[in-house]
This record gives structure tokens, C-alpha cells and sequence, in this order.
């Protein structure tokens, strides 16, 4: 706990504040601009002498509930209620707003990429909400699954159709990624009922899934370079970009084939016929 940095910034931001802000009357004896120390302890559900003393440095280490009453009190943006519970000591808790509807700034960049740029919007729980039609053309309509089924982490444990887009020398190294990503959702993610609901599910119905998720291994990060498997054009390299909204529950996916290479060819093939039958 940094009890100087701590009591000079939540000196500066009461400071900062007007009663309106906060809905309070400024009244006609009011010396200064900003909030006085009881308004802030009221605000915060603490006592006057409480906050006094974490102005004079001499309070000992709030909570973490103190510490979450205090920033809402004090109006704190996301980044500053951070800052706050670094100061205090404690590790600041997620800031999630898990959405069915797409991040709109990662819409207009999906709309605006070239038509043989495969692109899709995915949530932190590996849900597709939004394709390109060539996205579609190449891996199918990730969007019409409905339940647990809407998860990719679920449905390569669970659908054995999900694994015909990858080599089959790449199937083991996917099966230990979905695993390590759905750890991280579980633990860090923006639906984590959702997801102990998905785990305790695979636990019941896969034990390729126990044998993994036993291997305790957790990540977030996507996989920057991939062959998809395209049942018509056969193995397609490319390589992945990753666009993500600020809160990291939603991610835009594009997937480009080095330039002149033969999965270019294929992709702006598929730009082309899309989901028109290939000739036998």
C-alpha cells in the first residue's frame, strides 16, 4: 500500500469534483469547488475519520469492497479505479460488459476489408457473432450453433466435424489451446458461470477433455499462424491479425494468406464462387 501516492490522488479527485457531479447541493457557505472529506465518506458508506485518515496517511489498508465503494464514490474511470486499487495493494477486479451484439468499431472494420480477406468477430468464450462471406465460404457458418454449442472450445470436444477445417497433425496442439483458452475464460473471462458450466458439461461426455484440462494449462492468446483445411481447395495457409475491443471480450479475426503465395490463389478464388458447388 502506497499511502502517499494513495492519499495525494484521492485528494486530487475529490478535489476535482463538484456536488453536482454527484448530486449533491453546493449551498451557499461551500469555500471550496470540490467535495468535502465527509461527502466522499458518505458517498463511500465509511466514516469521516476513516477517509481522513487515508488523506493523512494514516489509515490502515482498506478492502477490497472499502476500495470499490471509494471508486465509485470518487466517479473513477476504469483506468483510475485500476490505479486506485494499485495504490492500495489489491488486484483490481474485471471490468466485463459480455455482449450478444458486436463491438460496433470492430463492425465497421470487418465491413471495410477487401472482399478476399477472411474476417470474424469472436467473443472471449470462442462464440462467433459476426463472418465475412468469405470467412464463411471458408470455415462455414460459425454463427448457427445455439447453447454451449455457440463455443468452439466446446464443440471440438463435442462435434467431430469442427476438426475436418484443421491437419490432422495439427489436431493435438488445437486440443491442448481450446483447453488452455477455456481455463482462462473460467478464471479471467467475461462469463465464468457460463463457462464452469461448459467445463463440468465436457467432463461428463469427453475424456479426451479430462486427459487436457488435467494438464492445467492456461492461455488467451490466438494462434498467429494456422492451415485451414478447405474441402474443395484443400490446405489454405494463413497467417492471423487480432483487433480487440478494450475490454478483450470481443476479438476481430482476419486471416490473410501471404502475398503471391498458392493459398492466396485459393482465397480470392473464394472471394469469387463463395458458396457456389465446385465442380466434381
Amino acid at each position: 500500500m502506497d499511502r502517499k501516492e494513495l492519499a495525494e490522488f484521492l485528494r486530487r479527485r475529490r478535489e476535482l469534483l463538484r456536488p453536482a457531479d454527484v448530486g449533491l447541493v453546493k449551498g451557499p457557505r461551500r469555500r471550496t469547488q470540490g467535495l468535502r472529506r465527509e461527502e466522499v465518506a458518505q458517498l463511500a458508506g465509511m466514516s469521516t475519520d476513516y477517509y481522513a485518515r487515508l488523506e493523512q496517511q494514516r489509515a490502515p489498508q482498506p478492502s477490497v469492497q472499502i476500495t470499490t465503494a471509494l471508486a465509485r464514490a470518487l466517479r473513477l474511470t476504469p483506468d483510475e479505479r485500476d490505479h486506485l486499487f494499485a495504490l492500495i495493494g489489491h488486484n483490481a477486479p474485471a471490468c466485463f460488459h459480455p455482449s450478444e451484439h458486436v463491438s460496433p468499431t470492430l463492425l465497421r472494420v470487418l465491413e471495410r476489408l477487401n472482399a478476399d480477406t477472411p474476417a470474424l468477430v469472436l467473443t472471449d468464450m470462442a462464440e462467433t457473432l459476426a463472418m465475412n462471406p468469405i470467412a464463411t465460404a471458408l470455415l462455414g457458418d460459425r454463427t448457427r450453433h445455439t447453447g454451449l454449442a455457440r463455443s468452439c472450445f466446446y464443440r471440438w470436444f463435442t462435434d467431430p466435424a469442427e476438426r475436418l477445417y484443421y491437419a490432422e497433425e495439427d489436431r493435438p496442439r488445437h486440443t491442448r489451446t481450446q483447453a488452455a483458452r477455456l481455463r482462462a475464460a473460467l478464471t479471467a473471462g467475461s462469463d465464468v458461470d457460463r463457462a464452469a458450466r461448459m467445463v463440468a458439461e465436457l467432463h461428463e461426455i469427453s475424456p479426451e477433455f479430462v486427459r487436457v484440462w488435467e494438464l492445467g494449462e492456461v492461455a488467451r492468446r490466438y494462434e498467429e499462424s494456422k492451415t485451414i483445411l478447405h474441402p474443395d481447395l484443400g490446405r489454405i495457409d494463413v497467417d492471423a491479425q487480432f483487433l480487440c475491443t478494450q475490454d478483450r471480450t470481443q476479438t476481430l479475426v482476419v486471416l490473410a494468406a501471404r502475398p503471391g503465395t498458392d493459398s492466396q490463389g485459393k482465397l480470392e478464388l473464394l472471394s469469387v464462387i463463395g458458396h457456389q458447388q465446385f465442380a466434381p
